[in-house]
């Protein structure tokens, strides 16, 4: 029900929506450190950035790095392409609804 959204949006509802992204990342950032552990380095090694980015460390590498690069990629895909689809999909919803309506100006004030 797409156009119920300040119905179906409570607190409890927003507190559960926030604390699902935190143990979405948390679970995240665990997982990509835990993938580095299992990476050995060389022992000469000057780190040319200031900040250690998780790709840049993985290609100091001096070990097989393709499981660390598939999870890497399938994490990316995973939290960018999940939440863009769910807006894709919200949105067909929302234009579905609204081209359900019969008459012509309840569709213009549902569209504006």
């Amino acid at each position: 029900h797409p156009l119920h959204y300040m119905v179906i949006m409570n607190p409890l509802l927003c507190g559960l929506l926030v604390l699902v992204s935190w143990i979405i990342c948390i679970v995240n950032s665990l997982l990509q450190s835990l993938m580095m552990l299992r990476l050995s380095f060389c022992t000469h090694l000057n780190i040319p950035h200031f900040f250690c980015e998780l790709n840049e460390m993985v290609q100091l590498a001096c070990s097989d790095t393709f499981l660390n690069n598939l999870v890497m990629y399938f994490a990316a895909l995973l939290l960018g392409g999940g939440p863009f689809a769910g807006i894709l999909y919200s949105y067909s919803k929302i234009v579905s609804s609204i081209r359900g309506i019969s008459s012509a100006q309840g569709k213009s004030k549902a569209f504006s």
